[in-house]
């Protein structure tokens, strides 16, 4: 990684968008950063703005894929003032942050998990070519976690499917716990 790929804007509600549709899938096809404006799972070319989660923009920018503008004079955003802004939107976005660039440094592909209600969904290969085989949900050291919300986690993973991954960050330390059940 390393070659600018596409510029993008934030939007006034913090929405990072790719207009050129070229751009955008050429950074799809990098490591299906994004969705298509509309398209859930693309399997070939979009004619579509491709929105950027704001994790994915922070990783992208970092990674010098990206350039970000704002307004109608085009002012480039730099890192931190991205950072500010995301943070507007996302709860302990530093932790996050965190486990997303450790998952995407290890080869993994990382996507929102709000629809299975957990921070990130985890695919090997990538959405629309396998199914997502984790489930992680981020937490810091110094929250600790109950019985209680290990059993729902547990829950939900068997309901759907999928292996439950609690990322706990300390600092920049991030370590993986996973939970399967386990039938005699």
């Amino acid at each position: 990684m390393g070659e600018l790929i596409a510029e993008v804007e934030v939007l006034a509600d913090s929405r990072l968008i790719v207009w050129s549709h070229d751009d955008g899938n050429r950074l799809y096809e990098t490591g299906y950063f994004g969705k298509p404006l509309g398209i859930a799972k693309p399997k070939e070319s979009f004619d579509a703005p491709l929105v950027l989660d704001p994790i994915e923009g922070l990783y992208l920018l970092e990674k010098g894929l990206i350039s970000v503008v704002c307004g109608e004079e085009k002012r480039r955003v730099a890192y931190e003032e991205l950072q500010n802004i995301a943070r507007t939107v996302m709860e302990e976005l530093d932790e996050k942050y965190a486990v997303y660039r450790e998952l995407r440094e290890r080869g993994f592909v990382v996507a929102p998990g709000i629809k299975y209600g957990c921070d990130f969904a985890v695919y090997e290969h990538g959405p629309g070519i396998d199914h997502a085989p984790f489930i992680v949900q981020v937490r810091r050291l110094e929250d600790g976690l109950s019985a209680a919300e290990i059993v729902e986690a547990g829950r939900l993973a068997t309901t759907v499917r999928k292996t439950f991954i609690i990322a706990v960050v300390s600092g920049e330390d991030v370590r993986f716990f996973s939970f399967k059940w386990w039938k005699p």
